[in-house]
């Protein structure tokens, strides 16, 4: 339950709100083509927190009144999940920050890509993470920009606000690198790390090369070499650590947090999502029950692929010289 400023209470309404009332329908349509991840998050979520999952009794020593606690399903793919794991994941990345700059570099995959990403999500996913970090790698090592090995942080993100299936790449980046004999810090300029016109044509012919000898069979379409693809590079001018606070959301939340969904009614569901330009989340929109749940489940990863990865200082094998 949540309190309005009234006094009054009201129910929170949940994913799983959702998935019990319309979910049903939703798998009649669509079950033969749902991806095993797909099914278990649709049952996880279900069970979350309910007497399925079993659970433990607490006694008040006073009254002797009961309270029940059910156990959480621990999918990655829950709203309800992970808020303990996402604050341990953020104590331990902070121990491992550097007393140097920070860039926050985004890259955005162009839209033309997104039917072929979603088919092949299990290969591409990881791929599209590590073309990102080396385009980063290989453009960093260039003496005119830092010429040191730099440390690179990368998290996937399916999602846009509106639960859109929108692929990008958060990378958080060193502001100096790693001499080649290990002995050197090599800072990288004020409140520049590489120029972002280059980075896009280096990140956009790196994947396609990579994609197009994995997948010899396949014929994409010739435009996507021609258009510009879109990255972001700026300092971390509020603070490195506010940076990885917002990368922390998205290594152990999902793309919906129950408390945007404003109203299931009708076979409607209603919910709160980002003006782009303010930053809040002042605008709504309302989608078909089952519609709303397409796009939820589009952002569930398939098992074994990890949204955040670590390339160069951060990467398991530098973790020493890291430290």
């Amino acid at each position: 339950m949540i309190v309005s400023k009234e006094g009054a209470s009201t129910t929170v309404i949940e994913v799983a709100n959702v998935f019990r009332d319309y979910g049903d329908g939703y798998l009649q349509k669509f079950s033969k083509r749902m991806p095993p991840s797909h099914r278990r998050a649709f049952k996880d979520i279900l069970r979350c927190r309910t007497p399925v999952m079993g659970g433990r009794v607490f006694e008040c020593n006073h009254c002797s009144r009961l309270r029940y606690s059910y156990h959480s399903c621990c999918n990655r793919s829950c709203p309800k999940c992970h808020k303990s794991n996402n604050q341990a994941w953020l104590q331990g990345r902070e121990k491992e920050l550097l007393p140097v700059p920070y860039y926050h570099v985004i890259f955005t995959l162009t839209h033309e890509l997104s039917g072929f990403m979603r088919l092949y999500q299990k290969d591409l996913y990881g791929l599209l993470i590590k073309t990102a970090a080396d385009s980063i790698l290989k453009l960093t090592a260039d003496p005119h920009y830092v010429g040191g090995k730099v440390g690179v942080m990368a998290v996937l993100h399916t999602w846009g606000s509106n639960l859109s299936y929108h692929l990008h790449v958060h990378c958080l980046v060193t502001g100096g690198g790693l001499s080649s004999d290990g002995r050197t810090w090599m800072p990288a300029r004020d409140n520049y790390l590489v120029p972002v016109k280059a980075l896009s044509i280096l990140f956009r012919g790196i994947f396609l090369g990579r994609v197009r000898r994995q997948f010899e069979e396949i014929r994409l379409p010739k435009s996507i070499w021609q258009k510009d693809w879109v990255v972001h590079c700026k300092p971390a001018v509020h603070g490195t650590r506010t940076v990885l606070n917002y990368l922390a959301r998205y290594i152990h939340r999902v793309a919906i947090a129950n408390s945007r969904i404003l109203s299931v009614d009708n076979g409607k569901v209603t919910f709160r999502y980002k003006d782009s330009k303010r930053g809040t989340y002042i605008k709504t929109m309302t989608v078909g029950a089952e519609e709303f749940i397409r796009r939820f489940l589009q952002h569930t990863l398939p098992a074994g692929v990890h949204k955040v990865r670590y390339y160069g200082l951060w990467s398991p094998s530098n973790r020493k010289k890291l430290l």
